[in-house]
């Protein structure tokens, strides 16, 4: 049986109370202490290596410093960086504001944003393939310097020219990435697959709920390729099929090069397959990460903030406290 652990006993206990009361929150990138500056992180507890992609904070500002000031706050050394925020930063062309959704257009008007967009596309195109490399790798010392490894990075290419998913591979190696992350589907994972394999990378596919859609399996989109890989959201997973994460970790955990972690009420819960405060869901959050420090499997683990943010906090405090919650099982 596996060891389990109850989340809401969890965070009654006195230790987690005073582990999370402990936690500085203190973001202002310039308000930093120097000592804070000079230490470097580690979210590596029990052997199992705790990092959060970027998109959770995406409620904040991001920019790399930002990034880096929240991860060292949170004491976070490891990154699933989302290619957007790389790329703003090194001045990737933008296109037009997308437009809401109940926005109804003229048919000039229509005409008139397409070709806005498309220009805009060609553009970023061009930026891309032309940029040096050495941009990313002077980024990846900005990060390393700070203590901050890249593990992945989102840069979602499927759908780029073949010019841009080499730059992509290139761009993620310059950066120390394993890889590149895209969403998963068919013809993403034939698209890119030969890429990694070019590239001697990993191309690392991400789902979302399509566990739960009949006789759907990740099997056929990694045999595609043996550099298909999977960034597992063990979060969705349960949250959509009510299915222990653990049974598809323990058969694929040689494919699995990370898991985005989250909270969450199974599908047949009031309310179904809604993201919780950790420890107020019923995601076996201490099941997935007992297994990987019992089998030393070289598996990333990612915060991905998903839940609403409480009014009195912010983003960067709440992936901290996700941080400590994932330490006080491991330690």
């Amino acid at each position: 049986m596996e060891n389990r652990l109850s989340r809401r006993k969890f965070l009654n206990t006195a230790a987690a109370a005073a582990a999370l009361a402990a936690i500085p929150f203190n973001y202002g990138f310039t308000s930093i202490s120097a000592a804070a500056k000079d230490a470097k992180p580690n979210s590596k507890f029990g052997g199992v290596q705790i990092g959060a992609i970027t998109y959770s904070w995406r409620s904040m500002p991001s920019t790399p410093k930002d990034i880096i000031s929240y991860c060292q706050q949170a004491g976070i050394s490891d990154l699933e960086l989302m290619g957007i925020v790389a790329e703003d930063y090194l001045g990737l062309p933008q296109g037009p504001a997308r437009l809401p959704r109940d926005v109804v257009q003229s048919k000039e008007q229509k005409e008139k944003y397409e070709k806005e967009q498309a220009d805009a596309t060609e553009a970023q195109r061009k930026w891309r393939i032309s940029l040096p490399m050495q941009k990313y790798t002077d980024l990846r010392k900005l990060f390393n310097d700070a203590g901050i490894n890249i593990h992945i990075v989102k840069f979602s290419p499927a759908n780029w020219t073949d010019e841009e998913i080499d730059y992509a591979f290139n761009a993620a190696k310059a950066m120390g990435a394993k890889g590149v992350t895209n969403e998963i589907g068919d013809e993403a994972c034939k698209r890119l697959g030969p890429f990694a394999e070019k590239h001697k990378m990993y191309a690392i596919f991400h789902q979302h709920m399509q566990p739960a859609e009949p006789g759907w399996n990740f099997d056929k989109f990694l045999a595609y390729s043996p550099n298909n890989m999977l960034n597992f959201d063990a979060g969705h997973y349960f949250g959509s099929t009510g299915l222990p994460p653990n049974d598809l970790i323990k058969r694929l955990h040689d494919r699995i090069v990370s898991i985005h972690l989250k909270d969450k009420t199974g599908p047949k819960s009031t309310p179904p397959n809604t993201n919780q405060v950790w420890g107020k869901g019923e995601m076996p959050i201490s099941d997935v990460l007992l297994l990987l420090k019992k089998e030393k499997w070289p598996i990333y683990v990612d915060v991905e903030l998903e839940y609403n943010v409480p009014a009195d906090s912010d983003a960067a405090k709440e992936v901290a406290k996700c941080v400590q919650f994932a330490k006080n099982i491991l330690i």
